[in-house]
């Protein structure tokens, strides 16, 4: 199960347990069993002082197994073989179980174990998932910190028949006491928000009080983090506020054209960004939604950010780079399927689809790459293009079609997505050339059609282009006096992650040229 080169890794980072821990086996006669058992078995002979591991567990899910301090009854379970994405989730389980500090602030820790209620998560994930391992490795922390807190990672793959039962056609899915709880990748700050009524109340007083900065940039993607990189550079008060940190690179799995970088992942590039970020003095505040921008009513007067938590931050220049997000294809039935065979990442959920027949939407770099992917996991994919010709890379193309259980149709707009009401079921298209109407039946959709600005807060604020880009001058300024943008959220051309951190820098020199020549307001200086 486990090489020598992964055993000897595993046995370095096991010296770091100060508890013994235990494996307890909740199986069954199936070859999930016998292979989760085999893991436990080899984890155990690594540091067989500090690590045991029995077989007679009464876990009502089979085959699973839980990891717990010794004496104590942990609800961390694993309903899988955590390897593929999920190791590092094994591996962290293992490390805080035996006592090894989690890297989290003290506060999150606080409010974690001053959790009041019984909260039994359930997550269905699957092992090429690269969004799971972070809900995962966050409830299982709170499952470790906390005795009143449960949580069990089900790998779809393992569990098929239970997943085609109960409908799920997208992961990270989190259930919470039986109840839906979130769908797609959630941090470890929204999921208390959800659960600790008072924590947003709270988190607004506390940044409310906050002093004016110098450049606030709004977006945590490359170029909100190249901005805030360059502005504190600057030596100047420099904030960052956004949802989270990587912006679309946390969506990306492949990432091969960023120059000096010869080939990462989104989630690994994501935290190098936030990691360069939080090695300056920047005063960074994730899980915040900006709801609207107030441009300075006079030069050297401040600017005004408005939280959707009902707090205001101030600042004397602002750096928009809110990034963009997947366009849908806005036809019937694509809301109401969403996560029903409905799908946007053909990494995370493609696994769920294996041996049926499923479309992609889109014939640029993103559609085809996901046509490549899908089609050695699932029966059939259909490729369609609402252009006359696939508009992706050659290279791309050229594999695409040499795969046989692939169709591409070009010249074909997307019309309904068709379902029994709980599910997808199907897809229609017209042929624009002859208007002949088809019905393709379909278990899955993954719409991979460009991107939409995220704009929508700032219309009426800064000049905008028709598609809702902002318009910026050579220097990254906006329409609005010290109000700059940078990105994909930006009129500038080509979509690249290494444009866009060029474009950050930009905008911060560009606050910062702004910044020397205006004269210093009193309210700076609280």
């Amino acid at each position: 199960m486990l090489d020598d080169t992964t055993k000897g890794q595993l046995a370095s980072y096991f010296e770091r347990i100060t508890q013994p821990i235990e494996l307890v086996g909740s199986l069954d006669d199936s070859q999930g069993a016998a292979d989760i058992r085999e893991l436990m078995t080899e984890i155990a002979a690594i540091a067989p002082e500090k690590i045991s591991a029995r077989y007679d567990g009464r876990h009502e899910r089979r085959p699973s197994f839980q990891i717990t301090r010794v004496g104590h009854d942990m609800g961390v379970h694993f309903a899988a073989l955590p390897m593929g994405h999920e190791f590092t989730s094994l591996l962290l389980a293992l490390l805080w179980a035996g006592g090894h500090p989690p890297k989290v602030e003290p506060a999150v820790i606080e409010q974690i174990q001053a959790l009041d209620g019984d909260f039994s998560f359930t997550t269905w994930m699957s092992l090429t998932c690269h969004n799971c391992p972070d809900v995962v490795q966050a409830l299982n922390l709170m499952a470790v910190l906390n005795p009143r807190v449960r949580h069990i990672a089900i790998d779809g793959g393992l569990f098929q028949a239970e997943v085609e039962a109960r409908q799920i056609m997208a992961v990270p899915k989190t259930e919470l006491n039986g109840a839906d709880f979130s769908s797609g990748r959630i941090e470890m700050g929204e999921i208390l928000a959800k659960i600790d009524t008072g924590a947003a109340a709270r988190e607004a007083l506390k940044l409310g009080e906050k002093a004016p900065f110098d450049v606030l940039i709004v977006g945590g993607g490359p170029a909100g983090a190249a901005a805030a990189v360059y502005a504190a550079r600057k030596g100047i008060r420099t904030g960052i506020v956004a949802e989270r940190f990587g912006g679309q690179t946390m969506d990306t799995m492949a990432i091969e054209n960023f120059i000096s970088v010869q080939e990462t992942d989104g989630p690994k590039f994501a935290a190098a960004l936030e990691a360069h970020v939080k090695a300056y003095d920047v005063d960074v505040m994730t899980l915040q939604r900006v709801q609207a921008v107030e441009p300075a009513a006079a030069p050297g007067a401040l600017a005004s950010v408005k939280l959707e938590n009902g707090a205001e931050l101030k600042a004397r220049t602002v750096i928009l780079a809110t990034g963009a997000r997947w366009r849908n294809m806005n036809v019937p039935g694509e809301h109401e399927y969403r996560t029903k065979g409905v799908a946007y990442c053909p990494h995370c959920d493609g696994p769920l689809f294996k041996g049926k027949d499923v479309a992609v939407i889109g014939g640029g770099n993103s559609g085809v790459e996901a046509a490549i992917d899908l089609a050695g996991v699932v029966r059939s994919v259909t490729l369609l293009e609402f252009a006359d010709q696939l508009k992706a890379d050659q290279v791309l193309v050229n594999k695409l079609r040499s795969l046989p259980n692939v169709t591409v149709h070009v010249n074909a707009q997307t019309t309904e997505v068709v379902g029994d009401g709980q599910k997808m079921t199907g897809l229609r298209y017209k042929d624009r050339v002859s208007g002949a109407e088809h019905q393709l039946d379909l278990a899955g959709v993954f719409v991979q059609i460009g991107l939409v600005p995220n704009t929508e807060f700032l219309r009426g604020t800064v000049e905008l282009s028709r598609f809702g880009e902002i318009i910026i001058d050579a220097k990254c300024q906006t329409s609005a006096p010290g109000i700059y943008a940078a990105g994909d959220v930006t009129t500038v051309p080509f979509k690249q992650i290494v444009i866009a951190v060029g474009e950050g820098a930009k905008a911060a020199l560009g606050a910062f040229d702004h910044l020397i020549r205006q004269p210093v307001v009193e309210a700076t200086a609280a």
